[in-house]
């Protein structure tokens, strides 16, 4: 009984609640980055560079069987090792852009917390003992 109430307190917390939702959009996220690499920008790169389709740049570090396609989908289905270069630079540009926008947000949560002013706060109280001492000295000022 204590362990689930201490698993519902650590489930209540921000922090908890907040990584959970944090997991969340950034799978959702994480997609968006794959479409824009995929749909966007890796074909422009491909029609910069000559049309190439990245997903398909590899090197067969074996022996391709006869009557099997020439395609990464189909050599790595025959077992052969490939070393499948096309596929590291997609997600490594996919990388780059997701730091990068995540580098941004960052910076502009870092922006906003140092807008918002800091709350003055109230003055410690004054011990007793001081108090005191003040009266005496007031008094003998009089």
């Amino acid at each position: 009984m204590a362990m689930l109430q201490e698993f519902k307190e650590f489930a209540i917390k921000g922090n908890a609640v907040d990584l959970a939702v944090g997991v969340i959009i950034g799978g959702a996220f994480g997609k968006i980055v794959d479409s824009i690499v995929g749909d966007l920008i890796m074909p422009l790169v491909s029609a910069v560079v000559g049309k190439v389709d990245f997903s398909n740049l590899f090197v067969t570090l074996g022996t391709v069987p006869a009557g099997i396609d020439m395609t990464l989908a189909a050599i790595k289905k025959a077992g052969v090792p490939v070393f499948a270069y096309g596929s590291f630079i997609t997600i490594a540009v996919n990388f780059a852009i997701l730091a990068f926008i995540v580098f941004m947000m960052v910076k502009q949560l870092n922006r906003l917390k140092k807008a918002e002013p800091a709350a003055e706060a109230a003055p410690p109280p004054v011990a007793e003992d001081v108090l005191l001492l003040r009266e005496i000295r007031d008094s003998l000022r009089k």
